[in-house]
């Protein structure tokens, strides 16, 4: 009977689309691929370096979903992984290259997957801590093993932020500056309102340097003001992240990686941290929908303008949508032409503004609370060969 219950439970949270075929999705969607793979219908389309899902179905509603490049290569990854039992997003924020987001990207679902098996289903605060765990654990062990030929691994990290609907629940795990902004109705007044769920790990918060200051209190450069902004140890914004191995681990804090990266001084404790700020929240029927993004959305949008996009909006299109308003503003603040901006080349984009990946979830509490998840299963991928 435990063994019956175990198979059930894994394949609640079977990583859908990386099946063996038989009877399920075999195949992954792949946003900017022009795959209409991993389920959820849509097409996708592609817009210079602007890649969309401009609509689908997940579990409990609709999403829309997009990206766009700035970077020579694209260091943000996106994924939605959903079935009868749950919802799994992640956008995975890249920093120094893209191997830290594509390995959350290809490792931290498989994990949260495998520790809620172990746990017979129940996610808790602790089942994400754990995936997060193994994530960490395994990053830093491919680290170690490639350190004589690509030592500079250990400077390429990602912000991690992670969202769970699981039985009328919505967990929310975070690692440095994604973010998550709920869309809340207030009332019958028509309007809606923007509440943040995530907690972010930037320098330039106060009490993230507060924080920062107490776990290092005979450190007095822990955090250094450099041209306007204020980062942990002069190096980096983020205080916490997967990978980054350089600023966790003494070992890889030495040549040969740059210069840039080594400490003056010998690292006795870590500085950064791989622990995501976990929070819960009951999904109540005002809540409308979620928008998941890395922070180059929030660089230029703030969270009422972004939640006021989508609501005034029909669903499909939200996310190109918002990405698009944003490229808008970064172009304004440049004193320059949105179509101008348009036909600016990976890499040189970069000046403007950063890579860019949104996912917005609507909330259907019909299916939510009947508990009746949409078919099929739906595995999509954003940012992976782009």
């Amino acid at each position: 009977m435990l063994h019956a219950l175990m198979n059930l439970l894994s394949l609640c949270w079977k990583p859908f689309g990386r099946g063996d075929g038989e009877g399920g999705v075999d195949s992954i969607g792949i946003v900017g691929a022009n795959l209409n793979g991993g389920g959820g219908g849509g097409r996708d389309g592609k817009d210079s370096l602007l890649w969309f899902r401009d609509i689908g179905k997940y579990a409990w509603g609709d999403f829309s979903m997009a990206v766009v490049q700035a970077n020579q290569v694209l260091e943000d990854q996106g994924q939605i992984e959903s079935g009868p039992f749950g919802t799994f997003v992640g956008v995975y924020d890249g920093h120094g290259g893209p191997e830290a987001a594509q390995y959350v990207c290809d490792n931290l679902f498989r994990h949260f997957q495998a520790v809620s098996a172990e746990t017979e289903g129940v996610v808790t605060a602790e089942t994400i801590q754990n995936a997060f765990r193994q994530t960490e654990e395994g990053f830093t062990a491919l680290v170690s093993e490639l350190w004589s030929s690509k030592p500079n691994l250990a400077t390429v990290g990602t912000c991690c932020l992670v969202g769970v609907i699981c039985q009328g629940t919505l967990f929310v795990a975070s690692l440095g500056d994604s973010r998550l902004v709920l869309g809340k109705k207030v009332g019958n007044t028509g309007e809606v309102a923007a509440i943040q769920l995530s907690t972010e790990h930037n320098a330039n918060l106060e009490e993230i340097r507060y924080e920062l200051k107490e776990l290092h209190p005979h450190d007095s450069q822990i955090v250094v003001l450099k041209h306007g902004v204020w980062r942990v140890k002069g190096i980096i914004q983020v205080s916490r992240s997967i990978g980054d191995v350089y600023m966790k681990h003494a070992q890889f804090n030495r040549e040969p990686i740059a210069a840039k990266f080594r400490l003056p001084e010998p690292m006795n404790t870590p500085i950064m941290s791989a622990t995501p700020t976990i929070l819960s929240h009951a999904l109540h029927p005002n809540d409308s929908f979620l928008i998941f993004a890395s922070d180059g959305l929030w660089e230029h949008l703030s969270n009422e303008q972004a939640v006021e996009i989508v609501h005034k909006h029909p669903h499909a299109g939200s996310a190109k949508r918002l990405v698009k308003t944003a490229l808008q503003e970064a172009a304004r603040k440049r004193e320059m032409r949105y179509s101008d901006l348009r036909k600016i080349d990976k890499k040189v984009r970069r000046h403007f503004h950063d890579d860019i990946t949104v996912i917005v979830l609507f909330l259907n509490h019909d299916l939510i609370s009947r508990g009746t998840a949409q078919e099929p299963p739906v595995s999509i991928r954003s940012g992976l060969d782009h």
